[in-house]
């Protein structure tokens, strides 16, 4: 666990398998780029702790807390999704990241293709988990806002009473505790400008065709959410991806089924290599 000070806020994230310095000059292997994993709403870093575990010792795996969530800094209002970004390249120039490859999954990976649209020139490889990548409707936006208007009045336990076997299948017990437990504990007032923020970000599907770089899209096959629908249609818009479906899981992939998951994950990066 680290933190940093960016861009006005405490940052405050995990960094593993940080490269050490040789003593000696040795040939060099291929090294896989740092892989970059993006929470979704309402979470934290830790929703990636069984990535960090299997991938850490092959891969250097950096997970932020978004601004709003976790150790980072809460600032109330709107939390735009350049903003996000902006807070992403921050941490990474800290860290002497130039170029990775990035994920996220649902919110997060909104927040990743908006990464994408700000500096593409330094992201290897994307991977897009449960998330979609059109504007919010009109509707859309007023129960966003609805919604953080809820959380700032009433807390986070409602929600997440609510939201739980959505999020995580009914079935995937251990998996749906967790998430809760992450739930109850995000600050009601990042949750509502990453809300606000998120009923205003930009429609990436023109963007989709334009990703140059490998790309893994994976959806839980039990998603109400962001169905395998939505995943198929990111699949055919990327020029160069492939698409992963997680049977007996819900939003949650990662967390309800992390060996699949993670499998799904090495063969991606062993393609960036």
């Amino acid at each position: 666990m680290a933190t940093a000070q960016l861009n006005g806020i405490t940052i405050g994230y995990d960094d593993e398998n940080t490269p050490a310095t040789p003593v000696t000059p040795v040939t060099p292997a291929p090294v896989p780029p740092p892989l970059v994993l993006l929470h979704g709403h309402p979470f934290d870093r830790s929703m990636w702790a069984p990535q960090r575990a299997a991938l850490a010792a092959t891969h250097r795996v950096i997970t932020p807390d978004l601004r709003g969530y976790g150790e980072s800094g809460v600032v109330p209002g709107t939390t735009a999704f350049a903003r996000f970004a902006e807070d992403v390249a921050a941490l990474l120039d800290h860290l002497g990241v130039r170029e990775f490859a990035l994920g996220g999954l649902s919110m997060g990976g909104q927040i990743a293709m908006e990464c994408y649209r700000l500096f593409p020139e330094r992201i290897t490889g994307l991977l897009l988990a449960d998330t979609f990548p059109a504007a919010e409707t009109p509707q859309g936006k007023a129960a966003r806002n609805a919604l953080a208007d809820r959380l700032l009045a009433e807390g986070m336990k409602g929600y997440a009473d609510e939201v739980r076997d959505k999020m995580v299948a009914p079935y995937n017990t251990e998996a749906s505790a967790y998430v809760h437990r992450m739930m109850l504990a995000a600050p009601p007032e990042g949750a509502a400008a990453a809300l606000r923020g998120r009923a205003e970000r930009p429609d990436y599907q023109d963007l989709l065709a334009r990703v140059d770089v490998p790309s893994l899209v994976v959806v839980g096959r039990d998603d109400t959410y962001t169905p395998v629908a939505d995943a198929e249609a990111m699949h055919a818009a990327l020029p160069d991806s492939v698409l992963h479906i997680v049977e007996a899981a819900a939003h949650l992939p990662n967390l309800e089924r992390p060996d699949e998951f993670n499998a799904a994950l090495r063969t991606w990066l062993a393609r960036l290599t």
